[in-house]
């Protein structure tokens, strides 16, 4: 179950925020090795000493704790994952100050989609994670959450081929009116979003192009003079569901879907999104989820 919405953020008087060393307690939290480091946060692998499970910290850096801004941010982020529930989106399980340093806690997948496609991977298990990727984006839509992060590091891989959107620290509750602001990734940011005036469609964009890169292994550079991999990128796909690529990464706002419910409404009535239908069959896992049950 995700961290409850009513969850109270606060920093506790003497805290010792001392910088984090591997093998450091952190309550029941034990410091195992660190997976990535951004501007903003660092990423670790620990474990939970009381259920026995490996987890990931998300731990942001002390200076963007030490102020109020700061901490309406993680407040924001923090209620913003509390109230999604969705086998596509990566479950909050603990967000609190131990020792100084402010905690987010998530199960360990094995691995970011960026770092998947450094690997080949077979069409009929790009069109899973492609299905599942629209839906985890469809359904922070209809809880009118604007993500504005979307790229390939933002989805984590699990084992029996389970993908999960994470990272809802620039998200928004989608609301008229709100502040200008251009923050996002350069390469998945669209054109609008880059300007200040993100929306439903420009977290569209930003998906079109994950998926773009998926199946090509390129990104298009806006505005789109050509699109490198196209020939790539169409092998083995279905006209409808290329023609649905190029739909979401319109640099047109009002030419693409107008949320990612609508794609994912789209893309499940494409029946057989692979042009050759026997290598669908043929590369669909047996067990589990199937690419027919999730896109047909």
């Amino acid at each position: 179950m995700p961290v409850p919405v009513s969850l109270k953020i606060f920093r506790a008087e003497g805290d010792d925020c001392t910088p984090l060393k591997i093998g450091r307690r952190l309550d029941k939290y034990r410091v195992l090795k660190r997976l990535g480091e951004g501007g903003f946060a660092t990423v670790f692998a620990a474990r939970d000493m009381i259920e026995d499970r490996k987890v990931a910290l998300k731990i942001p850096s002390p200076q963007h704790v030490s102020n109020t801004q700061s901490l309406d941010e993680l407040h924001r982020e923090v209620r913003i994952m509390a109230r999604l529930d969705h086998p596509s989106v990566l479950a909050l399980k603990d967000a609190r100050f131990i020792d100084g340093h402010f905690v987010m806690a998530f199960p360990l997948g094995d691995e970011t989609l960026a770092e998947r496609l450094q690997r080949r991977i077979s069409r009929a298990v790009a069109i899973d994670y492609i299905s599942q990727m629209t839906a985890a984006v469809a359904y922070a839509h209809e809880q009118k959450v604007l993500h504005r992060d979307i790229k390939p590091e933002n989805f984590i891989l699990f084992p029996g081929q389970v993908i999960q959107l994470t990272d809802f620290g620039l998200a928004r509750i989608e609301r008229r009116g709100h502040e200008a602001s251009g923050s996002g990734t350069i390469g998945y940011m669209s054109p609008e979003q880059a300007l200040g005036r993100p929306s439903y469609r420009s977290d569209v964009f930003s998906l079109g192009l994950v998926i773009y890169r998926t199946l090509s292994g390129e990104i298009p550079e806006y505005p789109f003079e050509s699109l490198p991999g196209f020939h790539k990128l169409r092998r083995g796909l279905s006209q409808d569901l290329v023609a649905l690529i190029r739909r979401a990464i319109d640099p047109s706002p009002k030419k693409r879907f107008r949320d990612a419910v609508a794609m994912h409404n789209a893309l499940k009535k494409i029946r057989y999104p692979l042009s050759d239908r026997s290598v669908l069959l043929r590369e669909t896992p047996v067990e589990g989820s199937t690419v027919a049950r999730r896109v047909g």
